[in-house]
């Protein structure tokens, strides 16, 4: 197998679209990007004919719970660990790592030696310090270290807010928590963000609210996620996402279709409402549980696990049900994950960065997937 590979009159959205191009890659970077590119004589290079193709970024899937989640029926509740295949078959390059509800029993150690083993297997992973609970779980005993010394953390989360789960921080320990993250990140070049998994409550972006009127803080300092579990949460996240970012969780709509906004159909809503598309992302919450739960007993009723490629089937969705043009659709699981976490090499087709590559066919079906310049599927 050659280090050189070339594709040949792919249709690029990088995420932009291009039109259609040649594109070489070479160790596990992106040098080219033409109309039409002639190899030089006695250069060896794997070809991909790419006619009736689509190349799109590998896809950023950037809330994964990578050692297994879940565990609120008990033992038998907990949830697997990610598998390589279940990446490589959703077209997913680069993953980013959570606890979740249980920062008890699991660790934030176990999540770093996840993404390590990810990395081996060629692919891109990095990850959050913390879990559901305030004070959060660490590595080192402080997350702001974590953040600034270990290379693969990128910020704290998921931090549990308006959630019957949640240890219910006050909004000072909220703010004290999302403050030294920022730091950090300033110290360690990363992007040293709060990840908040939202929960059922009413107002739920309440305590965001206060953190950022009590003190220097931005809205752009929090990425709260599930923002599409329910109708109330939806119409404040019209609200939030003018100032501050909103994920949408797209793995549980399939089994919560009479609770939650689908997420193909949330993001043309949040457009209309004049929410900017570099403020929405799309995060599969694979691999972490599911759960629904009795409203009066508070008993767990269900438990579900979504795959990551929840991403790739929403994405499509919003291309052929929702007529979102894919340059807009493909933003929000590669250039946006990319920028807000500032994700080095990531999340765009351009020269110099990664040679993460994602080939679609006519219907948006994986074709193909190249990882760090090596073809994986």
């Amino acid at each position: 197998m050659s280090t050189f590979t070339l594709f040949k009159n792919a249709e690029i959205f990088a995420p932009v679209a291009l039109g259609k191009k040649d594109l070489l890659t070479g160790g596990k970077s992106i040098l080219a990007i033409r109309d039409h590119i002639d190899l030089p004589a006695g250069m060896d290079a794997d070809i991909v004919d790419c006619t009736g193709l689509k190349l799109v970024p590998g896809l950023i899937d950037a809330h994964v719970h990578i050692t297994g989640g879940g565990g609120e029926g008990g033992p038998a509740s907990r949830m697997p660990e990610l598998e390589i295949n279940m990446m490589t078959d959703a077209g997913v390059t680069t993953v980013i790592g959570c606890l979740g509800t249980d920062g008890i029993t699991r660790s934030v150690e176990s999540v770093l030696m996840k993404v390590k083993s990810i990395r081996a297997k060629g692919l891109s992973a990095w990850m959050y310090t913390g879990a559901y609970q305030v004070p959060p779980p660490s590595v080192t005993g402080d997350i702001a270290r974590d953040i600034a010394l270990i290379e693969e953390i990128i910020g704290v989360g998921e931090v549990a807010v308006s959630d019957h789960r949640s240890s219910v921080p006050t909004i000072a320990e909220l703010a004290r928590l999302t403050a030294h993250a920022r730091v950090a990140g300033m110290i360690g070049g990363k992007a040293g963000i709060v990840n908040i998994h939202m929960g059922d409550a009413s107002d739920p972006f309440q305590p965001l609210y206060q953190v950022v009127e009590q003190s220097e803080l931005k809205f752009t300092q929090f990425l709260p996620t599930h923002c599409n579990r329910n109708p109330w949460i939806f119409e404040d996240a019209k609200t939030w996402g003018l100032k501050g970012y909103v994920d949408l969780t797209t793995s549980s709509y399939p089994y919560y279709p009479d609770e939650e906004i689908k997420p193909s159909t949330a993001l043309r809503l949040l457009l209309e409402s004049g929410v900017p598309i570099g403020h929405i992302t799309f995060t599969s919450d694979a691999c972490g549980s599911l759960p629904g739960f009795d409203p009066v007993t508070g008993k767990l009723v269900k438990i579900e696990m979504g795959l990551p490629d929840s991403v790739l089937r929403e994405i499509r969705e919003a291309i052929l049900d929702e007529r979102i043009p894919p340059e807009t659709a493909f933003c929000v699981a590669t250039a946006n994950p990319a920028t807000i976490l500032k994700l080095p090499g990531k999340g765009f087709i351009r020269e110099g960065y990664d040679a993460d590559i994602l080939l679609l066919d006519a219907g948006w079906q994986v074709a193909g997937l190249m990882s760090n310049g090596v073809m994986v599927k």
